[in-house]
């Protein structure tokens, strides 16, 4: 029999859960540069006559709160998960301002997007989080036919030449444009000024910041028919020149075993990212003692603890917790899947 108790008066019932894996709910963000491909690629119930840009499947930031999708847990949000399991959750991790340290989301771009920066690093702090920083990973799911990317600028590209090139065409002949297939993975530490090209779809792992400046929108106008705010100033200020192409594009290492293959396709001190194929039949603990969020591409399977059972399918992104040793996952197909964890600092 489930337990439960209450908080004060007004407060939301708390229920006696173990830590298991949870599905969220996606957030579906209008874009106008955005398209339908998720419905096709994923099955997502995107809203009807609109371009969805982008699908936020784990967040936590102010305006944003990721709700488990069902079960007894359904419409609790991130930061009540935390609350309820604390470390039990995230591990050794650290919150980011109290808050879920990643933001994992699907990106479908159907027109190019904006040349843009995330704030940079501070040099007197390189080593620690900085309230902005927005380092981000994409992994190519879709690309149309001579679809690229534009990721960095050409070498030899000075701040005077970003300056002159700012809000004008000029601005993406600086960038370094990047032909994409699926399955390549690209990095880009805050800072480095990008813009996701027409006909890609990718799956965005990124640090919890929602902070963009835009340098050039392609003359582009919002929803309500007026051009897009730019933010020239701030852009310029924080862009990277140091950014070298075996940064973004990372060497591959690669692991296999008689139930699944292991590929590391990113890394960087916030995140780690690999690429994990599971055989179908496999039935086993989950083989992890900190949190992992899987990013699932294809094929089926379900966690289980106790009563508790949670199934995946494609597009699905689940969150499993770092107390999951009373917990068996179960593939019932092949799969694919992208595979995130946090790097643990030793004490």
């Amino acid at each position: 029999m489930f337990s439960c108790h209450r908080r004060p008066p007004g407060g939301r019932r708390i229920i006696n859960v173990p830590p298991i894996p949870v599905v969220f709910e996606p957030i579906f963000k209008p874009k106008p540069w955005g398209g339908r491909t998720l419905a096709r690629l994923f099955d997502k119930p995107l809203p009807p006559d609109q371009p969805i840009g982008e699908s936020w499947e784990v967040v936590s930031l102010p305006g944003n709160e990721s709700r488990v999708r069902g079960g007894l847990l359904a419409g609790r949000t991130v930061s009540e998960l935390i609350d309820m399991w604390g470390r039990d959750l995230y591990g050794g991790a650290e919150l980011v301002e109290g808050r879920f340290p990643l933001l994992i989301k699907f990106l479908d771009a159907c027109e190019h997007l904006s040349v843009q920066v995330h704030p940079k690093p501070s040099a007197e702090a390189p080593a620690h989080w900085q309230p902005g920083i927005k380092h981000e990973a994409w992994y190519v799911l879709h690309a149309q036919p001579g679809a690229e990317m534009f990721v960095g600028f050409k070498p030899d590209v000075t701040p005077a030449d970003a300056a002159r090139a700012a809000n004008t065409p000029e601005m993406a002949k600086l960038l370094r444009p990047w032909p994409v297939k699926p399955g390549q993975c690209y990095y880009l530490p805050s800072g480095t000024p990008h813009a996701l090209g027409a006909g890609i779809v990718v799956a965005e792992v990124q640090t919890a910041s929602d902070i963009t400046y835009r340098l050039y929108d392609w003359n582009r106008v919002g929803f309500d028919g007026k051009p897009r705010e730019l933010h020239i100033e701030q852009g310029l200020a924080n862009v990277r020149y140091d950014v070298r192409d075996d940064m973004i594009l990372q060497r591959r290492s690669h692991v296999a075993g008689p139930f699944a293959t292991v590929t590391r396709i990113a890394a960087c001190e916030q995140f780690l990212i690999d690429k994990v194929r599971l055989s179908e039949g496999v039935e086993q603990p989950v083989p992890h003692v900190e949190m992992v969020i899987w990013i699932v591409l294809a094929g089926q399977g379900v966690f289980v603890r106790e009563r508790f059972e949670c199934p995946y399918g494609p597009g699905d992104v689940v969150v499993i917790p770092a107390d999951s040793a009373e917990t068996r996952m179960v593939t019932k197909t092949d799969c694919d899947l992208l595979e995130v964890k946090i790097p643990i600092k030793s004490a």
